[in-house]
C-alpha cells in the first residue's frame, strides 16, 4: 500500500474513532498530497520521496509553529501544532540518533574524500539524499562542520 492510500485508510479510521487532531493533521497531509499529484511535471502521480519531502516540511512547520505559539503564550495553540507534527512524524522513517548519523556521516566524508571544511559542499550534496528524510538539514551541516574541523 502507497502512502496516500495509507493516509485514506488513516482518515477514515480517525473519523470513525472520532479523534479530531488526528483526522485534522491528516487531512491536511492529504491536501498537501493532492497538491503535489496536481503540481506541474507531476503526471497526476506522487512519488514517495516526493511524498517523504512534504511530511518533512508538515512536520517542521508545526514544530516552528509550536514555538512561536509558546513565545506568544498560546500553550493551547502549541499543544495542537505539537500533536499535529506527532501525527506527520509517524509516516516519516524513524529519526537517526546522534551517534548513527555521526558514523553516517564518517563514511560519507571518507567516500567523498573530503578533508577541510572547502569541500563541505561536496559532502553535504551527497549526505543530504542519503539521509532525506532520516535526519534534518541543519543538524546534518552542523555535524558535518564539526567532523571537517
Amino acid at each position: 500500500m502507497d502512502l496516500y492510500s495509507q493516509i485514506e485508510a488513516d482518515i477514515k479510521a480517525a473519523m470513525l474513532a472520532r479523534d479530531h487532531t488526528r483526522l485534522q493533521a491528516l487531512r491536511g497531509i492529504k491536501k498537501e498530497f493532492i497538491e503535489g499529484k496536481t503540481a506541474p511535471g507531476a503526471n497526476g502521480e506522487l512519488s514517495d520521496d516526493a511524498a517523504m519531502k512534504i511530511l518533512v516540511k508538515m512536520a517542521k512547520q508545526r514544530k516552528e509553529s509550536a514555538r512561536i505559539y509558546t513565545e506568544q503564550n498560546r500553550p493551547e495553540l502549541a499543544d495542537n501544532e505539537l500533536a499535529e507534527a506527532a501525527v506527520i512524524e509517524e509516516y516519516l522513517p524513524k529519526q537517526l540518533s546522534d551517534e548513527e548519523l555521526t558514523a553516517e556521516l564518517r563514511k560519507i566524508i571518507e567516500q567523498t574524500g573530503a578533508t577541510s571544511q572547502k569541500e563541505m559542499g561536496k559532502v553535504m550534496g551527497v549526505a543530504s539524499k542519503a539521509l532525506a528524510g532520516r535526519a534534518d538539514g541543519k543538524v546534518i551541516s552542523a555535524k558535518v562542520r564539526e567532523l571537517l574541523a
